[in-house]
């Protein structure tokens, strides 16, 4: 369990207020949220599901990850990038997802540009985490959510060169919410049991 900040002494540690009181929200805020991630996979299930949640909350799209899982090939980039027509007129048939023709067709070709930054860099990982600073993870010192920027100057940096690349529904909200997702930036509460 961590240890209080010194600056911010509190006996109670608490959780971000955005994850409520659903066991899944509670689950995935303690347990991924905030965490570094630097494996390929799990960056473009993130990429997948980000991309699907833009209009919607997240809550939705966690509600149907494992559709979305079973939907895209268990989140093979290769697979995903071959996926034809024929496979567009079964996602659109597939009530586990949001059917949203756009969305769909974009998590496609995100994935064939996904295997072309790979190729480029070695990894997309090494691609995304190189816009930070040394590589490391930023460390918000947030003492309540309204404090949470809903994007940086780091996210506009990253979403106008995925978009130059031809990515889409990446634009800067969604991709500062993919570098909470991934541990890239650090927001939960200063007090949070999951800091």
């Amino acid at each position: 369990m961590p240890t209080p900040n010194s600056e911010h002494p509190t006996p109670n540690f608490i959780r971000c207020t955005w994850c409520g009181s659903d066991p899944l929200y509670i689950k995935y805020h303690d347990e991924e949220w905030g965490k570094p991630v630097y494996d390929d996979k799990t960056l473009f299930e993130f990429l997948i599901l980000e991309g699907a949640q833009a209009g919607l909350s997240w809550i939705t799209i966690l509600r149907r990850r494992e559709s979305y899982r079973k939907a895209f090939a268990d989140f093979d980039v290769e697979k995903v990038a071959k996926f034809d027509e024929k496979d567009v007129e079964r996602l659109m048939q597939d009530e586990g997802i949001i059917r949203n023709r756009l969305k769909v067709n974009g998590a496609i070709t995100n994935a064939k540009l996904f295997i072309g930054i790979q190729q480029e860099f070695g990894s997309f990982s090494n691609y995304i985490w190189g816009f930070l600073p040394d590589k490391k993870p930023i460390l918000n010192q947030v003492e309540k959510m309204g404090d949470v920027p809903a994007r940086t100057e780091i996210s506009d940096r990253i979403s106008k060169d995925m978009k130059k690349r031809g990515f889409k529904f990446f634009g800067t909200t969604i991709c500062y919410a993919h570098m909470q997702a991934t541990g890239m930036v650090n927001d939960h509460l200063i007090n949070c049991i999951a800091r």
